[in-house]
């Protein structure tokens, strides 16, 4: 795997300012509401290869909505298809989800959004 500009940047020292800016990217979708959230969890650590999510409640919203950091380009299909497929899988309408990524792969992506719906069952019934 190559490494990112990120990383090149601050291996060497030598970098321009859109080598160190984060990429966001940003997606809504349609889900059955969750009946189970009523306050904030994170779940993930932000690490090399791994990713961290924070997951709010949205007052009134049916949608689920998905904000992700993230220093790698050019694999914006790839988050679109797999917070799709999550979004399918799961009810998480009326959720907000900030993912701070570091990297992780596809199927990181999805263990991690899965352990989040887990806590966020576990928190609801404890």
């Amino acid at each position: 795997m190559e490494p990112t500009r990120l990383q090149v940047a601050l291996e060497t020292g030598k970098h321009n300012i859109e080598d160190i800016t984060m990429n966001v990217l940003n997606f809504d979708f349609t889900s059955q509401p969750i009946d189970v959230a009523t306050k904030e969890i994170i779940c993930g650590v932000v690490g090399s290869g791994n990713l961290e999510i924070l997951v709010t409640p949205l007052d009134g919203e049916t949608t689920s909505k998905f904000t992700v950091d993230t220093s790698v380009t050019g694999f914006d299909h790839i988050w679109q298809a797999v917070l799709k497929e999550f979004s399918d899988r799961y009810a998480v309408g009326g959720l907000a989800f900030k993912i701070n990524d570091m990297g992780a792969t596809p199927a990181v992506v999805s263990l991690r959004l899965g352990q989040a719906i887990k806590v966020l069952e576990e928190e609801s019934h404890g």
